[in-house]
């Protein structure tokens, strides 16, 4: 299914046997992006709105998660177009109880340093598949022209109502990777 910015889908009703996930995120970079070393970060968020513990944020210094619940991997690079540049794997049945929601975002790592920002970014999305059918449930691909962004939250698993539910966001900011710690961590 594709989804628009903004719009939802509940994971728990439309694939209700879902135990394990992939979530791909996946861009293209124009010859002025190249140089830019683009970062994929996970905050996995109490109902607080903030992780609980440092082991929540999953990112290039920390690829798993404290309760051994979500994994991230870099695909190693090939010649030809690759389209997944992360991807994180989810294992529903371990995730932490009190985890309400699990937020990706992507950021330009020194994006003032070298006066990037997402302009130079396209084709970007966010896609969930299934791990043990292989098949794809969801994708969101980012329509939006971010000129002067240099991070883009990309979208959102989370829980209601004892349901898993996926948020396709689209947000653009102009920030850093150090805001969003700022923003989630306690």
């Amino acid at each position: 299914m594709q989804l628009s910015k903004g719009e939802r889908f509940n994971m728990s009703q439309e694939a209700p046997d879902l135990k394990k996930m992939a979530i791909a995120l996946g861009w293209q970079v124009t010859e002025a992006g190249e140089s830019y070393d683009i970062d994929v970060s996970a905050f996995m968020l109490g109902s607080d709105g903030k992780i609980p513990n440092d082991k929540y944020f999953i990112f290039y210094n920390n690829l798993q998660s404290f309760d051994s619940s979500v994994l991230q991997s870099i695909p190693e690079k090939n010649n030809g177009y690759q389209e997944n540049k992360t991807i994180y794997g989810v294992i529903l049945e371990r995730v932490n109880p009190e985890i309400e929601e699990i937020t990706f975002v992507v950021t330009i790592h020194e994006a003032e340093k070298f006066n990037a920002n997402f302009s130079n970014i396209k084709n970007a999305f966010i896609k969930i598949s299934n791990l043990d059918t292989k098949s794809e449930l969801v994708r969101y691909e980012l329509k939006e022209i971010f000129s002067r962004e240099t991070a883009v939250e990309f979208g959102r698993l989370y829980r209601k109502n004892g349901e898993w539910r996926f948020q396709a966001v689209g947000a653009g900011y102009q920030a850093g990777l150090q805001s969003f710690v700022d923003k989630y961590c306690s």
